[in-house]
């Protein structure tokens, strides 16, 4: 077998262009394999290998893939018999029972998953320590994006919640094959000091999706949709409006989402 054909709805777009591989495989720091901290490796999507082939002889039988497209996995096998390899979906994957140790994940993501990709990863946060990878841009500059910007979102906050986020560089369609319609971009997110945040985690993610979600409204409006108790709480004056209701969500900082949620929860505590 002398390749593996793109296919469309796997949102494939082959690397061809070996120096940014090696640029990609570089941007994880390897740790030694008798050091501290998180050993395993998990490269996901490698297609062809183009990336595999500098992350093989670093991490060895530190590292496997996983791969959803079977003439992808079989290329794998002939190409590399020594490496791990897993068929199947990786949003499926169980990482805590793969990897109740912590992996880092790298990869040329597929562009038609990679937000649920990063979903995944925060799910796993505790045990995922870092992720390099190449994303569409758009979504690369949305995820690193400050806040007050039309960028910044959902996943803006909540990755960078617990995560610390470098935008690294742009790689241009012309280096796939078949070129993407847009360009992509390389990221890199490691995790930061934030262990729990101090608020009801849950209540942090509703808070900042239902907010997200209309983007055009105030705090006070979106809140309203999504939590009628709150803004019931404060029109009888049980509690006084809080000071971020007259803003938008984007300019609230993840500090700031997690100062509203906290103030959200007394609310609807004393309303029980």
């Amino acid at each position: 077998m002398l390749e593996v054909r793109a296919k469309k709805y796997l949102g494939q777009h082959f690397l061809t262009d070996l120096h940014i591989a090696r640029r990609i495989a570089e941007v994880l720091e390897p740790v030694p394999a008798d050091a501290g901290g998180t050993q395993c490796v998990l490269e996901v999507g490698p297609g062809m290998g183009v990336l595999t082939q500098y992350l093989l002889p670093v991490y060895g039988d530190r590292l496997t893939v996983a791969e959803i497209d079977g003439e992808s996995v079989a290329y794998l096998r002939a190409h590399y018999p020594e490496l791990h390899i897993i068929e199947g979906d990786f949003l499926l994957l169980d990482l805590a029972g793969l990897y109740p140790e912590g992996v880092r994940i790298i990869g040329n993501f597929p562009y038609n998953i990679s937000s649920q990709i990063f979903f995944k990863v925060l799910e796993a946060k505790d045990l995922v320590p870092e992720v390099a990878g190449m994303i569409q841009k758009e979504v690369a500059v949305r995820l690193a994006a400050l806040p007050g910007g039309k960028e910044y979102g959902i996943l803006s906050v909540l990755l960078q919640a617990y995560y610390d986020i470098e935008y690294l560089f742009t790689v241009p369609p012309g280096v796939f094959n078949p070129p993407p319609k847009v360009q992509s971009a390389v990221i890199r997110l490691r995790r930061n000091g934030t262990v729990r945040l101090a608020c009801d985690e849950v209540l942090f993610k509703q808070i900042v999706k239902a907010t997200f979600n209309q983007r055009r409204k105030t705090i006070r409006n979106s809140l309203g949709s999504s939590f009628p108790e709150v803004l019931h709480a404060v029109a009888e004056g049980r509690v006084e409006a809080h000071p971020f209701f007259g803003l938008r969500p984007e300019t609230l900082s993840v500090a700031q989402f997690v100062e509203l949620t906290g103030w959200v929860e007394t609310v609807l505590r004393k309303d029980k």
